[in-house]
């Protein structure tokens, strides 16, 4: 059977090392139908939303939500955001058509986006925290961007690869993490990291080929990569699925906060406010 539209964790704990490898298929199909986006953006969201459920799916309770922003003011991407919650994924990007039809073909992240910033947002249900993450936006790819976010702001090496092919995109994310003990050193302030540079090369090893094949179990890929290791631990999956949280009674409810005063002015001439959703391109006319 196809090993699609799911995560897999591992630990490596010789190496001090944790992963989540991902495969998308009519998950991915889903979302980019409901925008009709340009070749080079689908792309983009493609990779962005294999890391959203890479990233997601390091909460420790379905009720937390990672949401992944990156932002711009004069490049062809306004706008790239994405979140997970409780393995639901969904994403939108804002553009600017003309500058990416005069984009060359296959551009890379920086020529999409110019000079931009990338926020990365964990919300612990379970303890009521948020955590926020801001740095430059830098690299060739969004998978090297997310590299950059976690060695500056949070100070753990990390490795991110992803492919698309058709209809399918796949990722894998790997961590070193710190050495278990409270009170122990830190990996970070250390000058040799013999376990991750282990692990690095064994990961870089993984093919585009290997993370799109349907046929080829999540499972199967970290054998193939991790199999001399003395112990790796193999985590439960977690199914995705596409989300999208508005529906009519939602947007009324949101409408009502405001005062009938204030609907009025959002209403057109026949007493409808339309209410877009840029996450599932629907338009929600609630009638005043």
């Amino acid at each position: 059977m196809a090993d699609l539209d799911r995560v897999l964790g591992f630990t490596i704990a010789s190496r001090h090392a944790r992963g989540r490898v991902v495969r998308l298929g009519p998950v991915l199909e889903q979302v980019l139908q409901a925008h009709g986006y340009p070749p080079a953006v689908e792309k983009l969201l493609a990779e962005a939303l294999v890391i959203a459920a890479l990233l997601g799916t390091t909460l420790k309770s379905d009720d937390g939500q990672m949401t992944m922003q990156a932002q711009t003011e004069d490049g062809a991407i306004q706008l790239l955001v994405c979140d997970y919650r409780a393995g639901e994924v969904r994403g939108y990007v804002k553009h600017d058509p003309e500058k990416i039809a005069a984009l060359p073909h296959d551009p890379d992240l920086q020529t999409l986006f110019g000079k931009g910033y990338l926020a990365i947002t964990f919300d612990q249900a379970v303890t009521n925290e948020r955590y926020q993450g801001i740095v430059p936006l830098e690299g060739a790819h969004l998978g090297e961007a997310i590299e950059h976010y976690f060695a500056q702001s949070e100070q753990i090496p990390s490795l991110v690869r992803t492919a698309i092919s058709g209809e399918v995109a796949g990722g894998i994310l790997v961590q070193h993490l710190p050495e278990g003990e409270v009170g122990r050193e830190r990996l970070h302030v250390r000058h040799d990291h013999p376990e991750w540079e282990h692990v690095s090369i064994i990961t870089h090893t993984i093919s585009p080929e290997e993370l799109t094949d349907p046929e080829l179990g999540l499972d199967d890929i970290v054998w193939r990569l991790f199999h001399e290791e003395d112990q790796v631990r193999i985590l439960d999956g977690q199914a995705l699925h596409k989300g999208c949280r508005c529906d009519a009674d939602y947007v009324r409810s949101v409408l009502m906060r405001f005062s009938p005063e204030e609907r009025q002015d959002m209403a057109d001439e026949a007493g409808v406010i339309s209410i877009d959703c840029a996450f599932c391109s629907k338009v929600f006319p609630v009638h005043i």
